[in-house]
């Protein structure tokens, strides 16, 4: 981390000088797959916007990151390494994409646990197969819902979820619904184990039902399950992806809505989120090209400011993930995200 960024943000100074405690050996070891085999990750940060001398944005000991954007790292040096890099870009938390190191060898959950543990970060959650209906030993929910909240549990996990779509029955209003139960029952199990069920979406879920299409199937999904059993992982990206998307109806009128908006109605559905960031490009697909947050345009200033305020209770319950689904170095993504939203400080107006 540097200078620059501990300076700016005592509370990050506070964690990385207690962090400096770090073995020698593990440090220079850290480093020299940081400065010799990856350089970009050593350059210095891109500045952030919505810097400012008011409270941090950011609730202390909320920032975590998804695995799967340190996937390239993990198959090839293992976890432990890369949970070296995260503790010193300050993060507080991990959220897992599997369990297996891939090539750099076997781990078994007692031992992932363990290492988290040690380097101060803790496992808030997982990404789990939603089904795979044509392989009954599948690691999924429908498949195998006890199995995957086994080991949930042997994790310590205080949420459990799905990135999948609820498109398993199809895109009509009834088959979201019937997803919707799936989701319930898996729900109902997982609180069962003290723990959270939830479900990350992509832009598609914000598209409209081929049988009604005046009805948006992300309504249907917020509709039809539990709200004490299912909860969501707003995935902040692809939300405003799919504004660009699914901002008009098949007929071409116009059906404009605000991600923020879903998460201030019902802030207690909304534990989780996936913070990424993009540049607007109208002839993209998606409306952005996916880049390291902090160098795109959606304001993380404003939309962490405003679900921090919209409750007394948001600073203890709400946990923000960075990610980026194909990063060009993937240390650097993850250095770069951390100093950029620890930078970010609350405006005059409170936004």
């Amino acid at each position: 981390m540097s200078h620059k960024a501990s300076a700016t943000d005592p509370e990050l100074a506070r964690r990385l000088s207690r962090r400096g405690m770090l073995g020698v050996a593990a440090g220079a070891t850290a480093a020299a797959l940081v400065g010799a085999a990856t350089p970009t990750a050593a350059a210095a940060p891109a500045a952030g916007r919505g810097h400012g001398k008011g409270h941090p944005v950011l609730p202390p000991g909320r920032l975590g990151i998804q695995l799967y954007s340190l996937r390239d790292k993990i198959s090839t040096v293992g976890f432990a390494p890369v949970f070296t890099e995260l503790e010193r870009y300050g993060y507080d938390e991990i959220e897992f994409a599997g369990y297996t190191q891939g090539s750099a060898g076997a781990i078994t959950l007692a031992q992932l646990k363990a290492l988290a543990r040690d380097h101060g970060l803790h496992p808030i959650g997982s990404h789990v197969g939603y089904y795979d209906d044509n392989n009954p030993n599948a690691y999924t929910f429908a498949q195998n819902l006890t199995k995957v909240l086994d080991e949930a549990e042997a994790l310590g996990l205080k949420h459990i979820g799905t990135a999948s779509g609820p498109f398993r029955y199809g895109t009509t209003v009834d088959a979201w619904k019937r997803a919707a139960e799936d989701f319930n029952t898996y729900g109902e199990a997982a609180r069962k184990r003290g723990m959270k069920f939830y479900q990350h979406n992509h832009a598609e879920e914000f598209s409209f039902a081929t049988d009604k299409p005046n009805v948006r199937l992300y309504d249907v999904l917020l509709a039809e399950t539990d709200p004490d059993f299912v909860y969501l992982e707003m995935d902040i990206y692809w939300a405003f992806s799919a504004q660009f998307r699914f901002g008009k109806r098949l007929d071409g009128t116009p059906a404009p809505f605000e991600p923020l908006d879903y998460v201030l109605k019902q802030p207690h559905r909304y534990p989780l989120f996936h913070v990424k960031d993009g540049i607007r490009d109208e002839t993209a697909r998606d409306g952005y090209r996916m880049t390291d947050v902090g160098d795109g345009d959606i304001d993380y200033k404003k939309f962490l400011s405003k679900v921090t305020a919209r409750t007394h209770h948001g600073r203890r319950y709400h946990h923000w993930q960075t990610e980026h689904d194909n990063p060009v170095e993937s240390y650097a993504f993850a250095r770069k995200s951390s100093e950029h939203l620890h930078s970010l400080r609350s405006g005059r107006c409170g936004d």
